[in-house]
């Protein structure tokens, strides 16, 4: 039975133990995406989580999905993100960069005046947030074949960005109804070029920006996040068959990445409601890298289920978030059975640093 302090090797990182930090929403940047002493101080605090994985990252201008994310899209970005990975670092951290663009769930209010782009022109059919408030979501712009290879490589600038500014790797996020998952589940992509129709075309937009990565910062510092089945923002998948083909085919995809030696991407990091069913055990024996899990939005990964995913050997780590938010020191406080702060979550998603880096360390 493997702890879940014992330490993991995923890639070219190097783990100190199996409670990872989820990347969480927080809204603390302002217009120009910069982070701020805001984020440095977040994000070290949290550093003796075995990997911390950033907020998503919008790698340029046009793709920014809500107000207060923080960007790797200029190098004034890459210079305030390198502060936080290097405050990370002091405080004996690894730091992973989840990037995503938004797509449909993007407004013009965010985009400096742009278009939301998708696979198709569907929306979400909810409201989204922008600068201006609570805004009516929009129709956005189906993507041309042509501009797919721009898409590819703004994840690939944002990646190499990333790692040059400091951070150690990056997580590509095909999850919760952003682009790349847009492009996966059937519901909102209604192609018929390369990239629509079968389970494999619509998991092709995934498996390129992955591969392209990988071959710009390195397999073992590349990571991808996804949520079959989570069905948030729309992106509605409730064919199992199609799910199972889908992204089998989309883990065949990056089965080898790297070069010719069999290497592949550091880790794969699963969302879904059943930690315990067959999805989540086929993604497993699918992928030969570290797995990660964790079970949803709405429900909180304690330190029994966090034990539960290690120890009964559901995956080789948790991810955690909202234990994470209000217990900076959360893997002293599981290890040496210390009493938990309580998230606030009317904190959650405003600027400021209450909610965000005041929460108390254990004494």
């Amino acid at each position: 039975m493997t702890s879940l302090f014992a330490p993991l090797t995923a890639g070219d990182l190097h783990l100190d133990n199996r409670i990872t930090m989820a990347p969480l929403t927080r809204q603390r940047a302002g217009e120009d995406g910069i982070p701020s002493d805001l984020h440095v101080d977040y994000y070290s605090q949290r550093a003796s989580a075995g990997l911390v994985v950033t907020e998503g990252t919008f790698p340029a201008f046009s793709c920014r999905a809500f107000p207060g994310q923080a960007g790797i899209a200029d190098e004034a970005q890459a210079a305030g993100w390198a502060r936080v990975a290097e405050a990370v670092h002091a405080a004996g951290g690894t730091l992973v960069m989840q990037i995503m663009h938004g797509g449909r769930t993007s407004h013009p209010d965010l985009l400096r005046g742009g278009e939301p782009e998708a696979p198709s022109a569907i929306g979400t059919g909810g409201p989204v947030r922008g600068f201006s408030g609570k805004l009516d979501g929009v129709v956005p712009r189906a993507l041309g074949t042509e501009e797919i290879p721009r898409i590819i490589d703004e994840f690939v600038v944002a990646a190499r960005r990333a790692v040059d500014a400091g951070v150690d790797g990056v997580e590509i996020h095909g999850a919760n109804g952003y682009l790349l998952h847009e492009f996966t589940a059937a519901s909102s992509n209604h192609r018929t070029d390369g990239y629509g129709g079968s389970p494999e075309n619509r998991a092709r937009l995934t498996v390129e920006v992955v591969r392209a990565v990988a071959a710009e910062i390195g397999a073992g510092r590349t990571g991808l996040r996804i949520s079959p089945e989570h069905g948030v923002q729309g992106a509605t998948e409730d064919d199992r068959a199609d799910v199972l083909a889908t992204y089998g085919a989309l883990l065949d995809g990056i089965a080898v990445v790297g070069g010719t030696d069999g290497t592949g991407i550091a880790y794969l990091s699963v969302l879904h409601a059943d930690i315990d069913g067959d999805l989540v055990a086929d993604l497993r024996s699918r992928f030969g890298g570290a797995f990660l899990l964790n079970s949803g939005f709405g429900h909180v990964t304690d330190l029994a289920e966090a034990r539960h995913i290690v120890e009964d050997d559901r995956a080789d780590a948790a991810v955690v978030g909202r234990e994470l938010i209000a217990n900076p020191d959360l893997v002293r406080r599981w290890r040496d059975g210390l009493e938990l702060n309580t998230p606030d979550p009317s904190t959650f998603y405003v600027g400021g640093a209450h909610g965000y880096t005041d929460y108390a360390f254990a004494r």
